[in-house]
């Protein structure tokens, strides 16, 4: 069962409080370059997209010099970063897709987002939320399992999480209920141990096995008279 309204707001204004305007961690300097780490950035770190990025998009900011570059060109760029040679022929692909049907432009319809290679639901939304302010989540492993984990908005799939979450989180949070979520889910509800101690949300958490704080132990008891 997910979270009221009202328990969905206090969850997420302590979030908000922690960290007013929360940001992707993806380096990105226009909607087309954010497009290209987000389907980058599928089974692999944000850290080890950027490092990967940095210097492709210094040289292939939009589609026509993505294309220049060439599926050859790009996968020297990004040969760190895992599926690396499919990722580079969806990322070919697509611009050859936006160059010819889009005029170069990242379109901010879904339907058309979702057509290009590489782009499922969750590519979309995250390009949806970021690139152009819309209230959209994308739930990555983070926020499904933090929505499951501590009851806000439990699903069995993804798209029903999303779903859920679309129901229970307050308007006024949606714009960054995506970003806080996977900062939250990636720093302390992580998977294995997650930091209940650390966390702000934890007394409307329903999670029932919260970690236990580190107790220090004892030191040997000092003898008398010494």
């Amino acid at each position: 069962m997910s979270f009221t309204k009202a328990r969905a707001a206090a969850f997420f204004a302590r979030l908000q409080a922690q960290n007013p305007s929360p940001e992707t961690e993806l380096k990105y300097t226009n909607p087309f370059t954010l497009l290209v780490a987000v389907v980058l950035s599928a089974q692999a770190t944000d850290k080890g997209v950027n490092k990967a990025t940095e210097p492709l998009f210094r040289i292939a900011d939009t589609p026509q010099k993505m294309l220049a570059l060439g599926e050859t060109g790009l996968s020297a760029y990004i040969k760190t970063i895992g599926l690396y040679k499919g990722k580079a022929k969806n990322v070919i692909a697509l611009s050859k897709i936006l160059a010819e049907r889009h005029g170069g432009k990242v379109p901010r319809a879904r339907e058309a987002l979702e057509e290009l290679p590489g782009v499922g639901r969750k590519t979309a939304n995250v390009v949806l939320n970021v690139a152009f302010g819309e209230k959209t989540i994308a739930v990555d492993t983070h926020i499904f399992r933090v929505a499951n984990r501590t009851g806000l908005a439990p699903g069995k799939t993804p798209r029903e999480v999303e779903d859920a979450l679309l129901a229970v989180v307050p308007d006024e949070y949606l714009q960054h209920a995506h970003h806080w979520l996977i900062l939250h889910g990636r720093y302390v509800c992580v998977a294995r141990l997650p930091k209940c101690p650390d966390c702000v949300v934890k007394d409307l958490c329903r999670y029932p096995d919260k970690t236990k704080p580190v107790t220090k132990a004892a030191g040997p008891a000092r003898r008398r008279g010494s």
